[in-house]
């Protein structure tokens, strides 16, 4: 029986993962790493395997690491906190468990990243191959990002590395659309954000965790159809925006220019060649249809 060790299990991605996980794997198969008690008693209530700790306590991840043969890190501190809390979690825990992990045999380490590491201005959609250079203007968080999987690499042959770097995660209830419109609410109308549905990133996950012979590949998911600041308003009720010109002020561009079209689009031909990947919601529209959003 392949064993599982799930981080960030409680949060918007992990919670919507591992019940999936739980499925596709065998019975019993499935650890969490969850830090506080109401937690780990929902996990256990719900047939999960649990390690009861903080990720960033060393004797904590080696009890969380015993007998596990995958391991898929989702935990992240995400937008709004302290930078050097961004940095604690999201680039020394991580480099510190993909170490941990090397050291106890695991067989894959799963990283989930952000297609946020890339940099602007490629006048194409990003490829994995790109070199990561996020733009200080998204913050600890992509930056953080970039640095783990920096940090991840480094530890060479001895961690079976594979890295996710999901678009924009949405769905399932999870507020990230409504909350779109704080930043994209200033976009010019016909800007795009790729976007991945809560259902299709844990499907890449999965694929990523048990394909046989990918260690060392990194894999970028989003679906078919980057949902534009305009179509980001109707969908959330909102008045749609007026008509935008660029100043100095807007903080993008200088007047005369225009947005990069390719600005933050991925590539995912990696994952449908190899993984064989197909999103099962294409697009925000088709979630929405299904009721899915």
């Amino acid at each position: 029986m392949t064993t599982f060790l799930v981080t960030g299990a409680t949060g918007q991605v992990g919670r919507r993962f591992v019940p999936r996980l739980a499925q596709w794997a065998e019975r019993g198969a499935v650890r969490v790493l969850v830090r506080h008690e109401a937690q780990a008693e929902a996990a256990t209530a719900r047939g999960l395997r649990v390690t009861l700790g903080d990720l960033r306590e060393p004797a904590d991840r080696a009890r969380a690491l015993e007998g596990v043969d995958v391991v898929v890190h989702i935990a992240a501190a995400l937008r709004g906190v302290p930078d050097e809390e961004a940095f604690a979690v999201n680039r020394d825990a991580t480099v510190a468990l993909g170490g941990d992990a090397a050291e106890a045999g695991v067989r894959r380490f799963v990283h989930t990243s952000t297609n946020l590491v890339y940099g602007r201005g490629l006048g194409r959609p990003a490829v994995e191959g790109d070199r990561p250079a996020p733009d200080p203007a998204w913050g600890a968080y992509a930056a953080s990002k970039a640095a783990a999987e920096s940090g991840l690499r480094d530890l060479g042959e001895r961690l079976p590395l594979v890295v996710v770097r999901p678009a924009f995660v949405y769905g399932e209830g999870d507020p990230h659309l409504a909350d779109s419109l704080h930043w994209a609410g200033h976009w010019p109308s016909h800007q795009r954000l790729p976007v991945v549905h809560h259902a299709d990133l844990a499907r890449a996950l999965w694929s990523a965790a048990v394909t046989p012979g990918v260690e060392g590949r990194t894999y970028n998911v989003a679906d078919d159809a980057p949902v534009t600041a305009w179509d980001l308003h109707e969908i959330n009720g909102a008045p749609r925006p007026a008509a935008w010109t660029a100043t100095p002020d807007t903080g993008r561009n200088r007047p005369g220019d225009t947005t990069d079209p390719w600005e933050g689009q991925v590539s995912t031909a990696a994952l449908r060649r190899e993984l064989g990947w197909r999103p099962l919601y294409p697009s925000v529209w088709t979630a929405r249809d299904a009721g899915a959003l």
